[in-house]
């Protein structure tokens, strides 16, 4: 008769050990999502400036991120550091302008999938650097991802477009404000393209975790920078277009301060040392689509399960075949 391993053992366990740091990714996965929801309901009934919302939301951050990290204290930073860094803060900041942009005009659901096109980096380096009989694999990753988006393009997320759901959908209206061409799910997907270069820089200029939070801090507040002048030609043209006050709401602004800039990157980073769970991943997407169901309904977006598992499932196939090492037999 096998006797039970004893409770210490288990504890001891490698799985055991990592419950709590899976259940702080969640969490904190739940808490940006839920802030992007926020915001696109803000921008959707106010009708506010994309551009200036994500300013006004980058430059108390870039601030909290500084006084965090003290970049200018500790070792001193070389230029081979801070240069790449100011450079991924140009990137950053085109990535929150495509980002925004895809947001208010495709939905929160396409926008946040739509990050994971980032894998495709995945395949240009079988490309480059693979073998060759690797690439068609890759390909077929590349492929699979390609089809997943053109699905959520044409609503098979929402409920009303959607071939799996039930719902009634002879409201012509609807179809129309819903259904999107490739052309306008491009935005998100250059967006996520670009998430994805901005972490791959930041993983070569410093392998060191402190260092590359120091930075990042560099990196916000360079981002920050190059949005000012983007958001100041927004703010004017705004102004000479309409004359009436937007109403103020201070919980989107301080939801995407809190949750969807400081306390992501924290557990993204958590997540990628400790967990070894880089964003582009099959892992990484089960959870941010456990967190998008859950929102879906407590907003009660015009959602469809069935498709939106499909599309998932599909988008996670690709990104493992895109992104998986080669192994040796």
């Amino acid at each position: 008769m096998m006797s039970p391993r004893p409770i210490s053992e288990v504890r001891g366990s490698p799985h055991f050990r990592q419950t709590p740091l899976q259940i702080i990714h969640i969490v904190g996965n739940l808490l940006r999502i839920w802030s992007v929801y926020t915001m696109y309901r803000y921008l959707n009934q106010t009708g506010a400036s994309v551009m200036l919302f994500i300013f006004s939301c980058l430059v108390p951050s870039s601030i909290l991120f500084l006084l965090l990290q003290k970049p200018w204290k500790g070792r001193s930073l070389s230029n081979t550091q801070v240069i790449p860094s100011v450079i991924n803060g140009a990137i950053t900041a085109l990535y929150f302008i495509l980002w925004g942009k895809g947001l208010k005009s495709c939905g929160p659901l396409r926008a946040i999938l739509a990050e994971y096109s980032g894998a495709v980096l995945g395949v240009l380096s079988a490309v480059l650097y693979g073998r060759k009989g690797h690439i068609w694999k890759k390909v077929g990753g590349l492929i699979a991802m390609l089809a997943s988006f053109y699905f959520l393009s044409q609503g098979w997320a929402v409920g009303t477009l959607s071939p799996f759901s039930f719902k009634d959908n002879h409201d012509s209206e609807v179809q129309t404000e819903q259904v999107l061409g490739m052309s306008q799910m491009m935005v998100p997907i250059l967006a996520g393209v670009l998430s994805a270069l901005r972490r791959v820089i930041a993983r070569r200029v410093s392998l060191k975790n402190q260092l590359k939070r120091r930075l990042h801090a560099i990196t916000i507040a360079s981002a920050t920078s190059f949005l000012f002048p983007v958001a100041m030609w927004d703010f004017i043209i705004g102004s000479s277009d309409s004359s009436v006050e937007l109403p103020f709401s201070a919980w989107p602004f301080l939801s995407t301060i809190l949750f969807g800039i400081i306390l992501i990157f924290y557990v993204d980073s958590i997540a990628e040392e400790k967990l070894h769970m880089v964003f582009s991943s099959p892992r990484h997407l089960m959870a941010a689509g456990g967190c998008i169901i859950v929102m879906e309904i407590a907003y009660k977006m015009d959602f469809s399960l069935a498709g939106f598992l499909i599309c998932s499932s599909i988008l996670g196939i690709g990104i493992y075949e895109a992104t998986t090492l080669e192994r040796v037999l």
